[in-house]
């Protein structure tokens, strides 16, 4: 079946459909990852976003949809590639890529040019689109991408966040492929961690559990004193979709931990959402930051992580508080990747330390957040 992929500009691509029929819009974005495909899709914080992979083939290990999900479902609004495999060739398949898209009814599209619609994108900018299958006039899609939402003041984590507080087991999850379980340090009892899903991959409670952690996780609407009337040894902002902007529940959530005094570590919309309740403000990315190979330097030791990463609004380092400091920028803009306070037990960051997909360059990032957990149960303890 033929395929439409229109932009707001006017440009179109002609390819074929993959997955399900139909029609849809979202934002279009670029991911340079070679491999993870399915923890893309799955992922919660591509949300409303129409997803290109550079990588000229996709598909080519099918899916194994038990192992290497980031959440129940694929998120996107639509998925676009160069060339799709037919066949799945790993014996960890449960099926193939188109199966899996259409299963679960998201329209992609395939044999279109990704590499001009990849250097069209990155001159002017991340821009909103429609996907449609079938006999579809290419014009009509383009003035339906004209009328689609725009990312800019969405609130798309509302439609991501789990629907009432529950504990993670991890002996009812099936961990992903290559990335170990077992615990890596463990206090003198189990640490107590309080996490906001605010559209939450599910390694990062892998790599918490990991760590000898408890987890119970809230929606992202619950009023901080729920989080801290179970006396929590820290609390943890996840990733999500959209614009931090318009989430004033979240961020006056984050303002409510950070004056409670108990360790607060957020990674991607959590790290913004931090930002915005430490005093700093946050501005929209031409085309963002989606791939598994982003180089990253520490400020503090000068070291270079190569980092996974998807995100499309960054911190204003014009706004970082003066108690507030930069603990890691992006090498490839500048753009800050890290924040700490200077006096209070907070930290983010803008990547993923937790991967899936991409390396385990910043897995000592839970490890800190161990750290600063530890330190004040052992005051406590001492008191």
């Amino acid at each position: 079946m033929k395929a439409v992929l229109a932009l707001e500009d006017g440009t179109w691509y002609a390819g074929r459909a993959v997955g399900a029929t139909g029609v849809n819009a979202g934002e279009v974005v670029f991911n340079t990852s070679m491999t993870g495909y399915q923890e893309i899709l799955t992922d919660p914080s591509y949300a409303g976003q129409i997803v290109t992979m550079t990588c000229p083939q996709i598909g080519n290990y099918g899916v194994a949809e038990a192992e290497d999900g980031e959440s129940g479902a694929p998120r996107v609004a639509g998925f676009v590639m160069r060339d799709d495999s037919p066949i799945a060739s790993n014996w960890r398949a449960t099926g193939t890529l188109h199966d899996y898209l259409a299963a679960h009814g998201v329209v992609g599209i395939s044999g279109i040019d990704t590499r001009a619609l990849t250097r069209l994108l990155r001159t002017a900018g991340v821009m909103r689109g429609v996907i449609g299958t079938g006999a579809i006039d290419p014009e009509a899609l383009v003035a339906q991408a004209r009328s689609a939402p725009r990312m800019e003041g969405s609130d798309l984590v509302r439609s991501v966040t789990c629907a009432a507080p529950f504990d993670w087991r991890a002996e009812d999850d099936t961990p992903a492929a290559g990335f170990a379980m077992e615990p890596e340090r463990r206090a003198a009892r189990p640490l107590r961690v309080a996490a906001y899903d605010l559209g939450m991959k599910r390694n990062i409670l892998r790599r918490l559990a990991a760590h000898g952690c408890e987890v119970r996780v809230f929606p992202a609407t619950a009023p901080a004193s729920d989080l801290l009337a179970m006396r929590p040894d820290g609390i943890f902002f996840s990733n999500g979709p959209g614009d931090p902007a318009p989430l004033d529940y979240a961020v006056r959530n984050a303002r409510a931990v950070i004056d409670s005094d108990v360790p607060a570590f957020g990674i991607c919309l959590g790290h913004q959402v931090l930002g915005l309740a430490l005093g700093a403000q946050t501005y929209k990315l031409k085309f963002g930051h989606r791939g598994a190979n982003h180089p990253v330097r520490n400020v503090a030791n000068g070291k270079i992580e190569i980092t996974s990463q998807n995100h499309g609004f960054a911190v204003d380092p014009e706004s970082v508080p003066d108690d507030v400091e930069v603990t890691h920028l992006n090498l490839y803009d500048g753009t800050i990747e890290g924040l700490r306070h200077t006096r209070l037990p907070v930290s983010c960051v803008q990547y993923h330390p937790e991967a899936s997909p991409g390396p385990h360059d910043a897995d000592y990032l839970f490890s800190g957040f161990i750290d600063a957990m530890e330190r004040r149960v052992g005051r406590f303890a001492r008191a």
